[in-house]
């Protein structure tokens, strides 16, 4: 059943309904105006006669003759025209004119008009008592109005309001029926324009011109932001197996040099059970370097797998200090030889992803034990944290100096590209890598520079946007940024570039 059809079914039953209750208040109105009608007639009459009534009631109680007891009757008949009139007192009852049968109980008191029912007929009773001081006697004159005129006027009322009904429920039905049409087209409209959108096998969308009714316009809306939320999330999907394939064609195309060199040493081990002692130290180190390379390369794979595919709730304020905190206790947990010294100012926060805030400091502190060494010498590092505001808005800057070599100013640029990595180097050629991506997804910047002091050494530079910088959120910028940190697979390339 169409809304349409609905509506006008509602309107029809409704319709006459409200005109019965107003039907009803009507007759309500109408009998109380006729009422008052009759009683300002009965107390006129009441106020006409009462003086005629106390002379009857005088010559009854003074015992005057017939005759002049007869003529006060007849006057006071006359006096009353065509309101019926009885009179009880000491003598008895006197009563002419229309009125119910004698039989017929009155109210004790009805010095107000009330109505009086019996054998299918009402009438309008008013009650007012008769006093004469002298002689002292006392009656009640009761006047009589019959109630005939008022009720031909209540049915004719009556019968008129069942044919509004009546009339009004068809005619209602049709004419809203009509209205509910025309107001429900831009519905149908939105309906039929809906009926062939497939998300699955065509990008068309749905294109609303507002059409001036607010239902209809916001039912729009609704629809356009869920076909929204629904390309978001293909794309979403999209992003996340071609991550998927990325991450087997890049696990197997880098994992297979050092599980071949695993398997080579593991043949020699197994072919040549007499090896020299200096030999077989030297395929055992060989083993646990090739392990190491390998439990490596798929930490920061996996890694850049999640940098790819974080959302957007993943996201919260971060206190910077407690994250460099962590990591230095854990660099000097695993390297007890590693001097590092921090200056940090405290309760610089960011709005970021903790885990991928970490794995930025984690990889930069990495990198410079691995590089950070001189002359045979333990890595001294030195890790700064502070806020810099620069024309604009505040940024925190992370800054990690070491001791070692240095970066050529022709290859900084190289060095964050993967698997770009020195022959040297024990890392994976991917840490610099994951720590570009996690700069990019926090919306900061990354600075390869020489160290401030003119010393030998690498200075990285880190700048990240600080709480309350004003900057988009995340659920904003995410889906602008670039996610395919593993997709594609670039050949390495020999470069001062390590991760841990």
């Amino acid at each position: 059943m169409r809304l349409s059809t609905r509506i006008a079914l509602a309107v029809g039953a409704t319709v006459p309904l409200l005109v019965l209750a107003c039907g009803a208040l009507l007759l309500r109105l109408v009998t109380g105006d006729l009422h008052q009608e009759q009683d300002t007639q009965l107390r006129e009459r009441a106020a006409a006669v009462t003086k005629d009534a106390r002379a009857l009631l005088r010559a009854t109680a003074a015992d005057r003759p017939d005759a002049v007891e007869q003529a006060r009757q007849r006057r006071l008949f006359t006096s009353a025209l065509d309101v019926g009139i009885r009179l009880t007192g000491p003598g008895g009852t006197v009563s002419g004119g229309p009125q119910p049968d004698p039989s017929v109980p009155l109210p004790d008191d009805a010095d107000a008009p009330v109505t009086v029912r019996t054998g299918g007929a009402s009438w309008r009773v008013l009650a007012v008592p008769v006093v004469v001081r002298l002689p002292a006697a006392h009656g009640t004159l009761w006047l009589f109005s019959p109630d005939t005129a008022s009720q031909a006027q209540l049915r004719l009322v009556r019968r008129r309001v069942m044919s509004v009904a009546l009339i009004a429920a068809p005619l209602s039905g049709a004419l809203v029926w009509a209205v509910a049409a025309g107001a429900a087209r831009p519905l149908r409209r939105l309906q039929l324009r809906t009926s062939g959108l497939d998300p699955r096998t065509s990008t068309a969308r749905l294109d609303h011109t507002p059409s001036g009714i607010a239902e209809v316009d916001d039912l729009a809306g609704t629809l356009q932001t869920v076909l929204a939320r629904y390309d978001q999330q293909v794309a979403r999907t999209t992003e996340a197996l071609e991550t998927a394939r990325s991450f087997s064609a890049a696990a197997s195309h880098e994992l297979r040099t050092p599980l071949m060199s695993m398997r080579t040493n593991l043949d020699i081990l197994a072919d040549y059970p007499d090896l020299a002692d200096a030999e077989r130290s030297e395929v055992l180190e060989d083993l646990r370097r090739e392990h190491a390379r390998l439990l490596g390369q798929l930490v920061m794979l996996r890694a850049l797998a999640q940098g790819d595919l974080v959302e957007a709730d993943a996201f919260g304020p971060v206190d910077l200090m407690e994250v460099v905190d962590a990591s230095v206790a854990d660099l000097r947990r695993r390297h007890s030889d590693a001097k590092i010294a921090v200056h940090g100012t405290l309760g610089l926060r960011v709005y970021g992803w903790e885990q991928g805030l970490r794995s930025v400091v984690d990889n930069l502190l990495a990198n410079a034990w691995a590089h950070g060494r001189s002359d045979g010498e333990p890595a001294r590092i030195e890790v700064t944290l502070r806020p810099s505001r620069p024309p604009g808005l505040p940024v925190a800057v992370i800054t990690v100096e070491d001791r070692g070599p240095g970066i050529a100013p022709a290859l900084r640029d190289a060095v964050l590209r993967r698997y770009h990595r020195r022959p040297d180097s024990p890392g994976s050629g991917l840490g610099l890598t994951l720590i570009d991506q996690q700069v990019a997804l926090h919306r900061g910047s990354i600075a390869i520079l020489d160290r401030s002091d003119g010393q030998r050494g690498a200075r990285f530079e880190v700048r990240l946007p600080a709480l309350g910088s004003g900057t988009a959120d995340a659920e904003t910028t995410l889906p602008m940024l670039r996610r395919d940190w593993l997709a594609g697979a670039a050949a390495p390339q020999e470069s001062h570039k390590d991760d841990s």
